[in-house]
């Protein structure tokens, strides 16, 4: 479980998609208390999905081949093989020009209720059902799964953080190099997304293989 969690984890706090629109937020007026409010919202939901499995599961790992068990495994069999075709879809299609979503044009007017709304928006909810799925093996009776799931919750949420600090410590300095990541993840974006779909795809794919035969 834990090298899942940290495998995702790390997929998650890596997505192009929302570091470039918490950039946004960071660079806008009150930027700050508004990258605040996303990074909060943000781990509220990641918190929140973890929550809604551990009720259900009691907070005990189920028996191995048990219809619980193979169920998250063939669950994050499906997401893995969706993530290999998505990567592959969004590979042979057509280049398109950049163009930045509408909202960004409004960003200096942003509501801290909007904020909230972008991080729950941007979350790549494919890798978190597929944390979800990981986190049905938690047994909350340990402290070692009670740290592997904060530092699930941590670590996919690692880029906010380190940028909302910098920004609070350098404000000047941050907002340039912000800025030209911001510039460098738009330019780059399609190839991050398939190699980040492919990779984390194949991951899933192979390992609830494995799981599933043994």
């Amino acid at each position: 479980m834990v090298l899942d969690l940290v495998v995702i984890g790390t997929a998650i706090s890596l997505g192009p998609l929302h570091n470039s629109a918490f950039i946004l937020l960071l660079s806008s007026r009150r930027g700050v208390r508004q990258g605040l409010v996303f990074l909060l919202s943000w781990l509220a939901n990641l918190i929140t999905v973890i929550v809604v499995v551990v009720l259900l599961t009691g907070g005990q790992q189920p028996a191995r081949h048990s219809t619980p068990s193979t169920a998250a495994i063939a669950a994050k069999l499906a997401i893995g093989v969706a993530l290999v075709l998505y990567s592959a879809y969004r590979h042979r299609r057509p280049p398109r020009p950049p163009s930045p979503p509408r909202w960004t044009a409004r960003i200096d007017d942003a509501s801290p209720v909007t904020a909230a709304g972008l991080a729950w928006l941007l979350q790549p909810w494919a890798l978190v059902g597929a944390g979800a799925a990981t986190v049905i093996e938690a047994n909350l009776s340990t402290l070692a799964d009670w740290l592997a799931l904060t530092g699930y919750c941590l670590l996919a949420t690692l880029s906010l953080i380190v940028m909302e600090m910098y920004m609070v410590r350098a404000p000047a300095v941050a907002n340039a190099r912000l800025d030209a990541l911001r510039s460098s993840l738009e330019r780059h974006q399609e190839q991050l997304v398939v190699t980040l779909s492919l990779a984390i795809g194949l991951w899933l794919t192979a390992r609830s293989i494995a799981e599933l035969v043994t």
